[in-house]
């Protein structure tokens, strides 16, 4: 299935939505994207990546790599070495104070 094929089914929506709800389930802390991963595990991981892009892109998830400490981008990274906490504008996205049509909360 193509990127095109799944934001027109709506996977990427739903998603965006469950990645950003399980990021959030340690709130203030980071999680290890592998973990989250293997909890979102029907998800295939190109679906995954996809959405971790999405998110971190649209400022809503900060990346980090797990050694370093340093900012890292899915782009750049193996998601098993990157971890991940919600920003503020995540928090204010799964609180509804702002809507995104391309994730469901």
């Amino acid at each position: 299935m193509t990127a095109e094929e799944i934001i027109k089914s709506g996977r990427f929506v739903k998603n965006n939505g469950a990645v950003l709800r399980n990021i959030n389930l340690m709130h203030h802390k980071y999680l290890k994207l592998s973990d989250i991963r293997y909890i979102l595990e029907d998800m295939p991981e190109n679906e995954y990546t996809d959405s971790i892009n999405y998110l971190s892109e649209s400022g809503y998830i900060a990346l980090r790599h797990i050694r370093t400490k340093e900012p890292a981008n899915i782009s750049d990274v193996d998601y098993c070495d990157i971890e991940s906490k919600l920003t503020p504008k995540g928090i204010a996205l799964l609180v509804g104070k702002i809507n995104d049509e391309l994730v469901s909360i």
